[in-house]
């Protein structure tokens, strides 16, 4: 069972994941709280397995990049498909923008 947060480990984590990951050094600037603060908030979200830190230089300064711990099973995957046709944009493969099989899921989409 994960570990409870509190109301301001939230905040934080909902500022990390709509960031899409933030430098520590921004993090308790956009938090209004003091570094010393937003470091122990970050430290304490890393323990409860909600982000992680990787060392890093942002303004000529060395800081850490925080990026939240994405759960497989909370992504939503049905925003890629058109009635039971994965988008062609999933994959390794270049898609022409005039090519059948883009336009066919495009007009898939438009029927739903």
């Amino acid at each position: 069972m994960a570990e409870q947060l509190t109301d301001e480990e939230e905040t934080a984590l909902e500022l990390i994941a709509r960031e899409r990951g933030i430098h520590q050094s921004e993090f308790w600037k956009e938090m209004d709280i003091s570094s010393r603060k937003g470091s122990r908030l970050v430290e304490s979200l890393e323990e409860k397995g909600q982000v992680e830190r990787e060392e890093s230089v942002y303004e000529g300064h060395t800081t850490y990049f925080i990026e939240p711990i994405v759960d497989p099973t909370d992504l939503e995957f049905s925003l890629l498909m058109a009635d039971n046709m994965l988008s062609p944009f999933v994959g390794d493969d270049e898609i022409d923008a005039n090519s059948d099989k883009l336009t066919q899921w495009v007009m898939t989409l438009a029927y739903q």
